[in-house]
């Protein structure tokens, strides 16, 4: 190792650079502080950030997704649910868990694939049954074999974990 260590920072029209033994790029990076200029980087970032968030806000009020729907698309992207059956177990965790709903009938698993901008899986009996063979779904039997009160299952619930976790 040579012992030499080198800092470069810019934003916009302030730039700091120093380059020596790190005593001498420390002090500098003080001297640098103290004459006020880092506060002035910092607060460039600081606005550089709030327009960012305001321009992703701005574009999600203009793409016209409720909150319910971008907070489902936000876990279907996080967790990797790139197929119908993963997302329609993602859209039966996030309405029985997040949202504490019991009766999820087609219409509103529909609703809220149409409100994230995600197309609908179309026939969810299939895909419903396909998750309860796999053993990730299951129908409390006092509801009969209605899958409108499909529910996950502790496996169903790991295989979303380990989904989020890739």
């Amino acid at each position: 190792m040579s012992g030499l260590n080198k800092i470069a920072i810019q934003v916009g029209e302030f730039e700091f650079e120093s380059e020596g033994s790190q005593l001498e790029v420390d002090e500098k990076f003080a001297q640098f502080k103290e004459e006020g200029l880092w506060n002035i980087i910092t607060e460039r970032l600081e606005e550089a950030k709030d327009m960012t968030v305001d321009a992703t806000n701005a574009t999600i009020q203009s793409n016209e997704i409720p909150e319910r729907g971008m907070k489902f698309r936000t876990l279907v992207e996080n967790c990797s649910l790139e197929g119908k059956p993963d997302q329609v177990l993602g859209a039966l965790h996030y309405l029985r868990d997040i949202e504490g709903l019991n009766d999820c009938p087609p219409r509103v698993i529909n609703a809220l694939f149409e409100e994230a901008n995600i197309d609908p899986p179309g026939n969810l009996s299939l895909y419903i049954n396909r998750l309860r063979e796999k053993d990730l779904l299951t129908i409390p039997k006092v509801h009969g074999d209605k899958n409108r009160f499909a529910e996950l299952t502790e496996a169903g619930r790991k295989h979303l974990e380990t989904k989020a976790k890739k």
